[in-house]
């Protein structure tokens, strides 16, 4: 009897177990922290790792500043901006690739590399597009500008606003620049675009592609007689101390764009995208009136810091102009005319206002 008693006993404790391990895998509830796409966590704080090339001084970085402001009180602190300069986070190229796959948050790359992810953004790298900040403002800030936004989603991108890097100036360590003659010959670094390094053929020079944060010290050892980039990048990266001569050549306007990763950016409330877009604007229109206010500034400082400047005339602008029209000509076809066409019209409907 007691065998019996035994088996019974032993049976019933193991379907005691069974029926509780069953119980244990039945779906659990969401926890109360999680959060679905597109809709806050209640309690969770989120993190942009706002990162770009230039350094601590430079008005990009300023406005950088600026948007971590307007985020981080708009959000009341649910949203924490972490800025990095300098490359810290790696080149341009690089940290785009970063929002791609959603490990980094936000950088803001000049144009020029942007071209080599979207081809149509190789537009407002064509030389002498803008004749002045106020056309490429209007242009930037509106319907064209916005198109050109647009073409980011595919790349898992999201462009919130135009910043600006500015007007391009030559500067090198041979000879004065007055003319295209006196560009022959020279090796020139230039961004990792073959728009402008084409261009820059066409115009005698020598283009060398290289990263940013390689410039310095291929500008030192001689590596590269010269560079072009705008004032303010000039003075604050300290170019002066390796480079002799500086002309306004101002052969490229350089708008920079503010991307955010787009999976981060889905992630968000609509209440916060609003906020992130709002912030990267008004932060832009900040930074601009920094940059200009800069590049107007170290223009003198360079001079005294011994770099001799000099003046391209409008005769010398224009050959520029003529020479390098082949070039935009055949980018023209290869971006798409209608593309190209109606930056032109925007350009010129800008100039008539």
């Amino acid at each position: 009897m007691n065998y019996f008693k035994i088996i019974f006993t032993t049976i019933f404790i193991f379907a005691l177990f069974f029926v509780a391990a069953a119980c244990g895998t039945a779906p659990a509830e969401p926890d109360a922290g999680e959060g679905t796409a597109g809709e806050a966590a209640p309690g969770v704080q989120r993190t942009i790792r706002a990162g770009i090339g230039l350094n601590d001084q430079h008005p990009q970085y300023l406005g950088l500043l600026k948007f971590k402001e307007l985020v981080e009180e708009r959000t009341d602190g649910s949203i924490v901006v972490e800025t990095y300069h300098s490359g810290q986070l790696g080149d341009d190229r690089s940290m785009m690739e970063a929002l791609q796959l959603g490990t980094q948050e936000v950088t803001v790359p000049s144009t020029a590399p942007i071209a080599g992810f979207v081809q149509e953004f190789t537009v407002f790298d064509f030389p002498f597009l803008f004749p002045s900040n106020e056309v490429a403002d209007e242009v930037l800030d509106g319907e064209v500008g916005q198109m050109m936004l647009d073409k980011l989603d595919d790349q898992n991108l999201v462009g919130l606003a135009y910043w600006e890097n500015g007007f391009r100036d030559l500067t090198n360590a041979r000879r004065a620049v007055a003319s295209m003659e006196d560009m022959k010959g020279l090796s020139i670094r230039t961004m990792e675009n073959e728009l402008h390094l084409e261009a820059f053929r066409a115009l005698g020079a020598n283009p060398t592609p290289m990263a940013f944060t390689e410039l310095f010290t291929a500008l030192q050892q001689g590596a590269v007689d010269g560079q072009e980039n705008p004032v303010a990048t000039v003075y604050l990266q300290g170019f002066h101390e390796v480079q002799d001569h500086i002309s306004n050549t101002h052969h490229i306007y350089s708008p920079f764009v503010f991307l955010m990763s787009k999976t981060f950016f889905d992630s968000l409330t609509e209440e916060e995208q609003e906020i992130v877009r709002d912030a990267a604007r008004e932060a832009g229109q900040h930074q601009r009136q920094l940059n200009r206010e800069a590049n107007a500034q170290y223009l003198d400082d360079l001079q005294e810091e011994g770099m001799t400047y000099t003046e391209i005339d409008e005769e010398a602008r224009q050959e520029m102009i003529d020479t390098v029209q082949p070039v935009l000509d055949k980018y023209a076809e290869r971006i798409g005319q209608d593309i190209v066409d109606q930056v032109y019209e925007a350009i010129r409907e800008a100039q008539e206002d």
